[in-house]
């Protein structure tokens, strides 16, 4: 006989809410597993499928409990309820672990919605299977597909709204849609069973019994305080994300005006991890060496510097950074992007970890190319100043040396017999004196000691007068040409030296194209501001230019080209002494030479001159301009005061062979005994350079006892300082028996006055 069953509305109502609750606690820890990584994730996922398929599961059971036959009490097997509880969390465990992968697809999603509903299905079956009542139990195969479509459809659409981002009413709505689902195919599926009773029944069949009700509304207490407790849970964590969250973004916040500073800064800083690659770099640091963050960032510091400084970084000073905390001031060349060399200071500091361990490395870099060009510059200026100085005090006591070598070659020309192979002797030895004066000359204008007669010089005129000794001296191999503006005002400079000065750029010009090239010679006025060409001091200049076409010099050639003595050029093909005494020459003249060369492009040699105030030139008549031995001259008294005896000595023999009496003095102080005796004296001759007391003074000595005594000045020197009320004449050494006669006649011609005009052009004091 078929029984119909009743349901209690108020059980019925009940598992509605469950399976609604329970949705709404699913979707809501459904949440907090996309928030979540590592085990909590594992954890919450585990919460949510208890709380879905148990809450489905409690919705089942107080359904079932909520169903009664007249005359029937129901009896539920233990083992078949467990395994109706356990699978239903199963199957929504799987499924929620398949769609939240990563990279999660539709058809993941479908299956596992059907995996989840056929699952939910079985469950409702196995719990259907586990009630045990006196009657058959038959169902109707269309509902029951019904119910299992309901089923995969509900699991789904939970599965698909789990892994969105939804607000608390969507979620609400969506709990109470799944709620009425999920009961929805409970009630379908209850619909497809019929139920034929065996007849009257005992109930004794061994198994224990509780009120239907009772054992409904515990089930659901149980229910509603497990899904209570991980909504609470689900609270505490969103709070503590949120507060995480904040705390993280304040934190970004905070890194990001940290970064912003770091980069902003206008300090070349930057930060290294344990490998010694670049983590961060400020602005000011890219800016310094030329290089995109993107080129810098993760790449290792050693690879911008060279490799001396590379190696030394990976050899000692890393290691010493790491074991002692800090670095200071460690030396290294870096290499900007343009690849050129930058000399740095780098100071480091370890930051370390609350345990010790490391964090970073930040670090600091100072630009001292600059300095160091600068220190390289006074050490070569102080270096040439060294040279310079010993330069001409070889040069002077070279002078003085030829200057007895050439006046006793000079006296045993005049004494020698009429004999032509003696004769061609003397005059060979006489010429490589002069020869040795020369060189001593080019020494002397190194050391900015040269005796010069500056006078207002016409650059095109002077460089037009030279064409032919020019032409002669390059061969035909070498083009010379010319480029002078209009209006080129005159320089003031010693023309017969800037001649020399001339033809020695040239020369070297030439050498530097051994196949042959062209040669330009030009000039231009220019006004100079501060520092704006080292060595020259403010004001308006004539820059005479001789640049090439040959192979120019590199940076190391260029450093030394002005130095005394160095040459590129082979054995016996120089002497070194071209450039430095166009180098001293310029400086003695007020000016500068400048040297610009690349490998491959030539060179330009400029020499600055100071533009000449007046274009007049004045008349001077040199000492060995023209030969006046034998002149009329009466005997006189001569003092001579030299401090070296081989000088002296010479000087005295040329004076007596010229027929003049000649009292010696080795220092002035022992001329001014003489002079004190009474003795009479015509002339004195003086050197200037002598220990005690100098020619300088001696004159002033002199001039203020007896101030009409001519004093003729014998030196070496250019830098001589001379009162401009003395205005002393200056013959200048070496000298031959013909200068001497010469210097001694002009002397005479002017006894007549401290301010008298003498044919030797007085030195300019410096």
């Amino acid at each position: 006989m078929s029984v119909s069953g009743a349901h209690d509305s108020t059980l019925v109502t009940l598992s509605i809410l469950i399976a609604t609750v329970a949705s709404y606690t699913a979707l809501d820890l459904a949440g907090r597993i996309r928030a979540a990584t590592g085990w909590t994730a594992h954890a919450w996922l585990a919460t949510a499928a208890l709380a879905m398929g148990g809450g489905i599961w409690a919705m089942h059971f107080v359904a079932m409990l909520a169903f009664s036959m007249p005359g029937m009490e129901a009896h539920y097997d233990l083992s078949l309820t467990l395994l109706s509880l356990i699978v239903p969390v199963a199957v929504t465990g799987i499924g929620f672990a398949v769609v939240n992968r990563p990279r999660r697809s539709r058809f993941a999603l479908a299956a596992s919605g059907l995996l989840m509903g056929i699952g939910i299905a079985a469950m409702h079956y196995t719990g259907m299977a586990a009630m045990h009542v006196p009657a058959s139990l038959r169902y109707d195969a269309l509902w029951v597909a019904v119910s299992i479509l309901i089923a995969v459809g509900a699991s789904t659409i939970a599965l698909w709204l789990a892994f969105k981002n939804t607000g608390p009413v969507q979620k609400l709505v969506a709990a109470g849609v799944m709620g009425i689902a999920v009961s929805g195919m409970h009630y379908t599926a209850m619909y497809a069973a019929s139920f034929t009773a065996h007849g009257v029944t005992d109930g004794g069949h061994g198994y224990a019994s509780i009120g239907q009700t009772n054992l409904a509304l515990a089930v659901a207490a149980t229910t509603f305080l497990i899904l209570f407790l991980s909504l609470i849970a689900a609270m505490f964590d969103r709070r503590f994300a949120v507060l995480a969250e904040r705390e993280a973004v304040a934190l970004r916040r905070s890194e990001e005006q940290f970064r912003a500073l770091y980069r902003k800064t206008p300090l070349p800083l930057h930060a290294l991890d344990a490998e010694g690659r670049v983590e961060e770099v400020s602005d000011a640091w890219l800016n310094l060496l030329g290089y995109p963050r993107e080129s810098v960032v993760g790449r290792p510091l050693i690879n911008f510097m060279n490799e001396e400084s590379a190696r030394r970084r990976v050899r000692e000073d890393w290691p010493k950074l790491l074991a002692s905390g800090a670095l200071r001031d460690a030396e290294y060349r870096f290499v900007t992007h343009r690849g050129e060399p930058l000399d740095v200071l780098l100071s480091s500091q370890v930051e370390r970890d609350a345990q010790g361990g490391f964090l970073r490395a930040l670090g600091g870099i100072v630009d001292v190319t600059a300095r160091r060009r600068a220190e390289e510059a006074l050490r070569q200026a102080q270096k040439m100043e060294a040279v310079g100085r010993l330069t001409g005090g070889i040069a002077h006591d070279f002078n003085n040396l030829l200057a007895v070598v050439i006046a006793n070659l000079d006296l045993l020309r005049k004494r020698l017999p009429d004999d032509p192979r003696l004769t061609r002797l003397v005059e060979h030895a006489i010429q490589g004196a002069e020869r040795g004066a020369s060189l001593t000359q080019r020494m002397l204008s190194f050391a900015r000691r040269q005796s010069l007669r500056p006078e207002p010089v016409c650059p095109p005129d002077l460089v037009r007068g030279m064409e032919d000794l020019l032409r002669r001296s390059i061969g035909p191999q070498v083009q010379i040409e010319t480029h002078f503006p209009l209006g080129l005002p005159y320089a003031y400079a010693d023309a017969n030296q800037l001649e020399l000065a001339l033809l020695n750029l040239v020369v070297n010009a030439r050498d530097a194209m051994p196949n042959g090239g062209t040669i330009t010679i030009g000039a231009r006025e220019q006004t100079v501001g501060a520092d704006q060409v080292r060595g020259l001091s403010p004001g308006k200049y004539v820059c005479l230019w001789v640049s090439d076409t040959g192979t120019g010099m590199d940076e190391t050639t260029l450093g030394q080209a002005m130095e005394p003595f160095f040459t590129t050029k082979g054995v016996g093909r120089g002497t070194g002494l071209g450039l430095s005494m166009v180098h001293g020459l310029a400086e003695q003249s007020g000016g500068a030479l400048v040297l610009k060369s690349r490998v491959g492009a030539g060179t330009t040699a400029e020499v600055w001159l100071p533009v000449a105030e007046t274009r007049e030139k004045t008349v001077e008549v040199a000492a060995d301009s023209v030969q006046k031995v034998g002149a009329a001259t009466r005997s006189l008294t001569v003092l001579a005061v030299d401090d070296d005896a081989l000088v002296l000595a010479n000087t005295a023999a040329m004076l007596d062979d010229l027929g003049h009496m000649v009292l010696e003095a080795s220092s002035g102080e022992e001329a001014l005994t003489i002079l004190r005796r009474g003795r009479k004296v015509d002339l004195v001759i003086t050197d200037y350079a002598m220990p005690g007391m100098t020619g300088q003074h001696l004159a002033e000595a002199i001039r203020a006892e007896w101030p009409r005594i001519p004093i003729l000045l014998a030196t070496g020197y250019a830098e001589v300082e001379q009162d401009s009320h003395l205005a002393l004449p200056r013959l200048n050494k070496p000298y031959q028996q013909a200068d001497l006669a010469n210097a001694v006649a002009d002397c005479l011609k002017h006894e007549d006055g401290a301010d008298r005009v003498v044919a030797f052009r007085p030195v300019r004091g410096g």
